[in-house]
């Protein structure tokens, strides 16, 4: 009996120790716990599934970043961008800017539009209105004097002294070709000279509401002529008014004849001449002080809009700023659809 009980009691030893591992059991070995091999095919596939979705998250990341830089695109081409400032898609090199719907007064874009800053030859715009203001005989011939020579900066001009022009061509010249002779030729012959023409000049700006706006001389050679970009906007408004603004201003080229000679003097305004512009009004203007400077009213999507660059710094750049600026301009149009 006693030999039967030993035997049992050995039997359910060894069943013990030859029992199989659960999931969660462990063996020791070498001192330290090492996990079953079903425990380990389980964390191995816990790190896996983890990583996956590292992965599948970081890939939606990068595909919502894609979707917003095309949305930018998209946006960006229909002119409005939910992501970019006007100031950031529309990089302009000009120092002072600004874009206006004339017909509204609505401003599409400004850049420092407040700066007071020279404005150059722009000043003839003002000469032109004040000119015509006193109603002239536009026939009368106009003589190129001492008085008319540049003395504060030197500048060339081909109305060499004596030139003998009605006062339609000094007007034309001014406008067109930016003869500072010419200008002021206009003011001299202003009824009490020069001086009344300048006072004249600012009294028209008050009463245009140019308040940023100062003028001491017809040409603006002086760096003492200065505007803002808002008040120029409603200028250039003004001088669109004038018939033969707007058409001396947008000729392209006219032959001249100066001391018995045929001369041909251009526009000044390169973009006059190009079938991708339809201009109303232009007027450029540089010095050293006030670097290149445009206004213009132009019709951009059948809509009239006035463009006022200031102190741009390479030659063609304020030309760029304006085709920049045309092509945002279009591009911001709603676009229409289609009709059934």
């Amino acid at each position: 009996m006693k030999k039967a009980l030993l035997m049992l009691l050995a039997t359910a030893v060894v069943g013990l120790s030859v029992a199989p591992l659960t999931a969660d059991a462990s063996v020791k070995k070498n001192g330290k716990h090492v996990k079953s091999t079903v425990q380990l095919k389980k964390s191995t596939a816990q790190l896996k599934s983890k990583s996956k979705s590292k992965k599948t998250a970081q890939l939606k990341s990068k595909s919502k970043k894609h979707a917003r830089v095309i949305t930018h695109i998209r946006y960006s081409r229909q002119g409005a961008s939910p992501l970019l400032s006007d100031s950031q898609v529309l990089a302009l090199e000009s120092s002072a800017v600004l874009v206006q719907d004339q017909a509204t007064g609505a401003v599409l874009y400004e850049k420092n539009a407040n700066a007071v800053l020279p404005i150059a030859s722009i000043t003839k715009l003002m000469t032109a209105m004040v000119a015509l203001d006193a109603s002239p005989d536009l026939k009368e011939t106009l003589i190129i004097g001492m008085e008319d020579v540049d003395l504060l900066k030197g500048t060339h001009s081909r109305l060499n002294l004596g030139t003998q022009l009605s006062r339609e061509e000094m007007l034309r010249l001014a406008l067109m070709s930016s003869e500072n002779r010419a200008a002021s030729a206009l003011s001299r012959h202003y009824p009490g000279g020069q001086k009344a023409f300048v006072a004249a000049m600012n009294v028209k700006a008050k009463m245009l509401g140019l308040n940023d706006t100062r003028f001491f001389d017809p040409t603006g050679l002086t760096a003492l002529n200065v505007s803002s970009s808002h008040d120029l906007a409603k200028m250039v408004s003004a001088a669109h008014q004038y018939p033969l603004i707007r058409e001396f201003t947008t000729t392209v080229e006219e032959e001249v004849n100066v001391a018995g000679r045929s001369q041909q003097f251009h526009n000044t305004n390169a973009l006059v001449k190009s079938p991708a512009w339809q201009i109303g009004l232009s007027k450029t203007g540089y010095i050293s002080e006030a670097g290149r400077c445009l206004v213009m009213q132009a019709w951009i999507n059948s809509k009239p809009t006035i463009i006022v660059l200031l102190d741009s710094v390479g030659k063609m750049t304020r030309v760029g700023d304006a085709n920049r600026i045309k092509r945002w301009v279009e591009a911001k149009a709603p676009q229409r659809l289609p009709t059934s």
